[in-house]
């Protein structure tokens, strides 16, 4: 930009987008604001397949739980309760899954790398400014380009296909509650499992459950296996998230081991900026901010997401 003084930088040297090239900028602003009405939707076949597996796994467990070690017991107290418990935690783990998968987890608006948007970002002389080749957009710091969502994302943690979009700056709050209440359901069900296991052996398989021994035997294996890699990996992954937010670091960062530019906000600081105001329960409540949003049925250009 030899007129306004200030730098662009960007990996293949491709120029500012003017009017007259290829991009239409006018349809890709007006198409991101219906996004930020919308819901966010990544249209990848192995996403889609291991968020709707993550969905099958906690379904299942919530029927052997219910079905085969609950409704059958003698003590109608210790049922309703562990009952109420461990639905209450897989409603809000499918329910944080869902907010992660469904929220813009911070996505740069393609195509804005125009002399005209760089006017009017009012930069200072000798400032560098980055643009992303690939989604033609000028590039926040922080931000990182997704190969999988095609798209520049703000504070870009990492793309997970289990929940079906990258964790970034304006969903990483519900990717932690997602693997929070994941990994206390799955201690949950283990310890019923045990419990159900000693009753069992005690009466002999009789009486037990509903179904027979080596069903409910079958039934059981599968869900201890299933609570001990959903525990282990959520719980990792649960303390890796909280040690990236209080240390106010990406995991792409961690990696490439960068050197922090921007004002560390450490700890409670941290923690403040990505679940909102001071600590309270409202935190792990992954029903705040949601709102209704009508079906939008509208044409887009390039990119996988879809608005509804």
């Amino acid at each position: 930009m030899p007129s306004s003084g200030h730098r662009l930088r960007d990996v293949e040297h491709h120029p500012l987008l003017t009017e007259n090239d290829s991009y239409d900028s006018s349809s890709s602003s007006s198409s991101e604001a219906g996004v930020a009405d919308g819901v966010w939707f990544i249209r990848d076949g192995c996403g889609m397949v291991c968020a709707v597996m993550t969905w099958l796994l906690v379904v299942y467990a919530d029927f052997v739980v219910t079905f085969v070690m609950l409704l059958p017991s003698k003590d109608f107290w210790y049922a309703v309760a562990n009952g109420v418990v461990f639905n209450c935690l897989a409603v809000l783990a499918l329910s944080s899954h869902l907010r992660t998968m469904l929220t813009d987890p911070g996505a740069v608006p393609k195509g804005n790398a125009t002399k005209e948007y760089m006017e009017s970002l009012q930069l200072k002389p000798g400032e560098v400014v980055y643009k992303c080749p690939k989604c033609c957009c000028i590039k926040p710091e922080r931000a990182h380009h997704c190969s999988i969502c095609k798209r520049c994302i703000r504070k870009m943690d990492h793309h997970c296909p289990w929940v079906n979009n990258c964790v970034g700056e304006r969903n990483q709050r519900f990717f932690v509650l997602f693997t929070m209440y994941i990994a206390l359901s799955s201690v949950h069900a283990l310890i019923l499992c045990g419990l159900q296991f000693i009753s069992c052996v005690r009466g002999q398989w009789t009486e037990c459950s509903d179904f027979s021994p080596p069903i409910t035997v079958i039934l059981l294996i599968f869900l201890c296996l299933e609570g001990l890699l959903f525990f282990t990996f959520t719980a990792v992954m649960f303390g890796t998230q909280i040690h990236s937010i209080c240390n106010d670091e990406t995991e792409i960062e961690r990696l490439k081991s960068e050197k922090p530019t921007w004002e560390r906000r450490l700890r409670w600081e941290g923690m403040k900026s990505v679940f909102g105001g001071p600590p309270s329960l409202l935190w792990m409540n992954p029903f705040v901010g949601f709102r209704f949003r009508r079906l939008q049925t509208r044409p887009r250009k390039g990119g996988p997401e879809l608005s509804v």
